[in-house]
């Protein structure tokens, strides 16, 4: 079997994740992954709750190594990888019961985090849920003086990453038909943000 690249906060994550998802999402839910890097979470979800359809997507330069371990490890659950770059990009077509996205807000520009939540919403069905993972700020702060020196590292790579304010999330959320349900805490200073697409 080929050596695939891993994702070490993919492997960490996907645990404690899971365990939210299990009692949140519905156990037969059509799926829709924004930014699936290198597909450990597609994998990892769709062998723990087989009655899930998994639709992973990502820029078309990052799937051909998505598309191997998909080969190699996926499961009937997961279904072939689409391209999907936000800013470019025609959406996939159909109604989600779900979305789902790990650590793709702090890497994206602004424009790219405002165009993922326009994307998601017209995506969903009414009642379906956005599941978006990652370490975000409380009140304009860091939460974690780690969480302050990783956006210190993202900025210095490019100005148009960086860890987003909850609150500027949560007005995005809701300028697209979407409320913050729930905000769970997560493990190594990160945030399992929960909105629901609301009846148009």
């Amino acid at each position: 079997m080929n050596s695939l690249p891993s994702s070490a906060a993919s492997d960490r994550n996907k645990q404690p994740i899971l365990e939210q998802l299990r009692h949140l999402m519905p156990a037969d839910a059509l799926v829709l992954e924004i930014g699936s890097g290198w597909g450990q979470h597609a994998v990892y979800f769709c062998g723990a709750m087989p009655g899930l359809s998994w639709q992973p997507s990502d820029r078309r330069e990052e799937l051909p190594v998505l598309k191997q371990r998909l080969d190699q490890q996926g499961s009937p659950g997961v279904r072939t990888p689409v391209a999907l770059d936000v800013l470019k990009d025609c959406w996939p077509e159909g109604e989600f019961d779900a979305a789902f996205s790990a650590n793709t807000a702090h890497i994206m520009s602004w424009l790219g985090v405002c165009a993922t939540v326009e994307g998601v919403s017209a995506c969903l069905v009414t009642g379906g849920l956005f599941f978006l993972y990652g370490p975000f700020n409380i009140g304009g702060c860091f939460t974690a003086p780690s969480n302050e020196a990783f956006d210190c590292g993202l900025r210095a790579r490019n100005p148009e990453m960086g860890i987003r304010d909850l609150e500027a999330l949560e007005s995005l959320a809701n300028n697209h038909q979407m409320n913050l349900r729930e905000r769970i805490a997560m493990p190594a200073n990160n945030f399992l943000l929960v909105f629901e697409k609301l009846a148009t």
